[in-house]
């Protein structure tokens, strides 16, 4: 046996330890990985049905918020009527009773300041019921 020999055969032997102590890594990685697959899918089995869920939440909120949409709809018509109505009668009503007070106002200031008058006008004894 030559010197290359025994060199090739110390570099097989140092060779072979090496490829002893990265077995344990390899195998850690690997059954590290079959741990990242079977979290991957249980994450997406567990996934489908939250997005399911999700999907009919955005629905019934959809539906909910068309239900506001209309019953916020059918308040402003309302309001809308509503002002109108109070239009209605402020025109109807609201400037004929306004003119029936104004001319009750003139009438009993009118017959204030003739009573006033006729009292001041009167003679004191008389004013006095004598």
């Amino acid at each position: 046996m030559g010197v290359g020999e025994i060199a090739g055969l110390i570099a097989a032997i140092a060779f072979a330890v090496l490829a002893g102590f990265m077995i344990y890594p390899l195998i850690r990685l690997g059954k590290l990985f079959d741990q990242i697959a079977d979290t991957v899918r249980e994450s997406g089995e567990h996934a489908i049905p939250a997005l399911d869920e999700g999907v009919t939440t955005v629905k019934q909120v959809n539906k909910s918020l068309e239900d506001v949409n209309r019953i916020s709809a059918a308040a402003s018509t309302t309001a809308n009527n509503v002002g109108a109505l109070t239009d209605l009668y402020g025109s109807f009503l609201g400037k004929p009773v306004i003119k029936v007070a104004s001319a009750a106002y003139a009438l009993k200031s009118t017959a204030r300041s003739f009573i006033d008058r006729q009292s001041a006008d009167a003679p004191a004894g008389q004013a006095k019921g004598e």
